[in-house]
């Protein structure tokens, strides 16, 4: 690459974990490192110590305390050890959100081992990929909300012979076969050990054992293997170090400015990085963490109002519009919310500020891959928190390159990459697309089109797979997404790109109304005529009242294959 302009903050990560005072401890934890990047159990450990009895979980029917906590997962760390959960081990957490979810993955951290969060959308299939690919040594699941979900027959259809294995303790499993047991909070099943069994498996380790595993877990060994979803492929493990996870979303929660009473409610699963990185913000400036098992807006609302949040982390489009749409919404008291971020096109972003007027809105760009890359502050102007995804956050460089791999001008869109503390180490056992991702000098690579303005502030075109071609003009979706969301009688859009005989591509919308509204598609199509440039107007435009979604994010190729089959035109066209 050619000489650079580099966008970077100098305010290197260290993370702020207490407000003073130590208290005694019954057992030999490992004590607290320095106020520096530390490891997952170093986050819960200097919590626990510095203010044991402040609340750190909040669900709707269970409330922990940091001394609670680390209790619960000290003990929980003991049982897996006697499991034969070693340094180094991956362990599989299948669960929706709940307290044991995040008590299982500070108990794995305890132990030196790698959490891997696996989503509890899974079906038999995928689960039985997750548990080969990641080699795992133990699953973690629970039976809440079995109406939703029966995680143990999901785990006995993946994994054939379980429901007959003989001891539960010892699996043999040709399905996995690193996996050793598989542990259920809650009623035991067959095969599976039980919640019941943890007590007795605590007491075969002592507390020494515990606390010599994390007093040896480096800040740059892997935490976590989150696994992402690409459009084609399997998911892919993204490793994630200690240093990556704790060092740079505290400092994420520096620059929102999180307290210690603070209220964070954050809606999206806990096996999604935008989930698991708040969490540790939190945790990393002694405030409190709000969930529910799964998101419903009547549950949220009435959520916010009686434990007074004041952070509210609802991220995607989809959430957050239920939310300010739900009737509810004008008869509760959410005037304890201070602050709180989404991601979306402007025009939908200044909509969404106006549904809590007395709090800050902020916006992020990131990635599975480097958590919250660039982040807007507090402080900033409301046009600018909603016109661009902020600057990059302590210790991280950003860069806007053309294809050949040199920088270009400030304002010039580009393929965005970066580099920091913030990187994941590569993709488990996929050296190929590790080394297409991280390229010389650990820059990472991440497909998405942007652009940097002359104040370092990033903005987010789209993706450049998703980049539209039409009669040689390159077209962003973004754009035209952000266009059409000006209308008023629009609520939600998508662009995807069909093939067309003369331009090779043309533009071709999705669109969801708010409750009440009407407008044709003609009317939307002529709404952008003569607005925006010729190739950039949709030619067809289709309203829909639900999405296609995986855990987080709208599936735009679910979408633009639904409207070939319409259209009569090829599906892999």
């Amino acid at each position: 690459m050619v000489s650079r302009r580099r966008w970077r903050m100098d305010d290197r990560c260290r993370s702020s974990v207490g407000d003073g005072g130590e208290v005694p401890m019954s057992v030999p934890y490992a004590a607290p490192r320095p106020r520096l990047a530390t490891t997952l159990a170093d986050l819960l450990l200097s919590g626990a110590s510095a203010h044991p009895e402040r609340p750190v979980l909040l669900f709707p029917d269970a409330r922990l305390t940091y001394v609670e906590l680390r209790e619960k997962a000290w003990r929980m760390a003991r049982a897996m050890a006697a499991l034969g959960v070693a340094p180094g081990d991956t362990v599989g957490v299948f669960m929706v959100n709940a307290p044991e979810q995040v008590i299982a993955m500070f108990a794995t951290a305890m132990l030196g081992a790698t959490v891997v969060p696996i989503n509890a959308r899974y079906r038999a299939s995928e689960l039985g990929f997750i548990a080969t690919d990641a080699r795992l040594r133990l699953i973690i699941t629970h039976d809440r909300n079995r109406d939703y979900v029966d995680f143990a027959a999901l785990l006995h259809e993946a994994f054939s012979g379980l429901a007959d294995a003989v001891d539960p303790f010892a699996l043999v499993l040709p399905a996995a076969p690193e996996l050793r047991a598989i542990v259920m909070f809650g009623d035991a099943r067959q095969g599976l050990v039980g919640e019941d069994a943890l007590g007795p498996l605590a007491d075969l380790v002592d507390d020494a054992t515990i606390a010599r595993r994390c007093d040896a877990t480096a800040i740059r060994s892997i935490a976590a293997i989150i696994y992402t979803s690409g459009t084609t492929a399997r998911p892919r493990g993204a490793m994630l170090t200690h240093e990556a996870l704790v060092g740079h979303w505290s400092a994420f929660g520096r620059r929102w400015g999180i307290r210690p009473d603070d209220v964070f409610w954050v809606p999206v699963p806990l096996f999604h990085i935008a989930a698991i990185g708040p969490l540790i913000a939190t945790m990393a400036h002694g405030a409190a963490f709000l969930s529910d098992v799964y998101f419903d807006a009547e549950r949220a609302l009435e959520q916010i109002e009686h434990h007074r949040a004041t952070l509210l982390y609802p991220t995607y489009p989809p959430l957050t519009e239920s939310l300010i749409a739900h009737p509810d919404m004008a008869t509760r008291d959410v005037s304890s919310v201070r602050m709180w971020l989404n991601v979306a096109p402007p025009d939908v972003l200044r909509r969404m500020a106006a549904a809590f007027p007395q709090a800050i809105q902020l916006t992020t760009y990131g990635s599975t891959e480097g958590g919250p890359v660039t982040l807007t502050a507090p402080e900033e102007p409301f046009e600018v928190r909603i016109g661009t995804c902020g600057r990059p956050l302590g210790g991280v460089e950003v860069e806007v390159i053309d294809a050949s791999g040199d920088t270009v001008p400030v304002g010039t869109p580009g393929e965005i990459i970066y580099r920091g503390p913030n990187c994941f180490s590569g993709y488990f056992c996929d050296p190929e697309k590790t080394a297409a991702t991280i390229q010389p000098g650990g820059w990472i690579h991440t497909g998405d089109v942007g652009k940097l303005d002359a104040d370092g502030r990033l903005h987010f075109l789209g993706r450049v797979k998703e980049m539209l071609k039409v009669g040689g003009e390159n077209v962003a979706p973004a754009e035209v997404e952000e266009y059409l969301a000006g209308h008023p009688a629009v609520k939600l859009v998508q662009v995807v790109g069909i093939p067309d005989p003369r331009l090779a591509e043309v533009v071709a919308a999705f669109v969801e109304l708010h409750d009440g509204a009407q407008a044709s598609e003609e009317e939307l199509i002529a709404f952008c005529r003569g607005r925006i440039a010729s190739f950039k107007v949709p030619r067809v435009i289709r309203v829909v009242t639900e999405w296609p979604m995986s855990a987080t994010k709208i599936q735009r190729s679910t979408l633009r294959e639904a409207l070939l089959q319409e259209l009569g035109m090829e599906v892999g066209a």
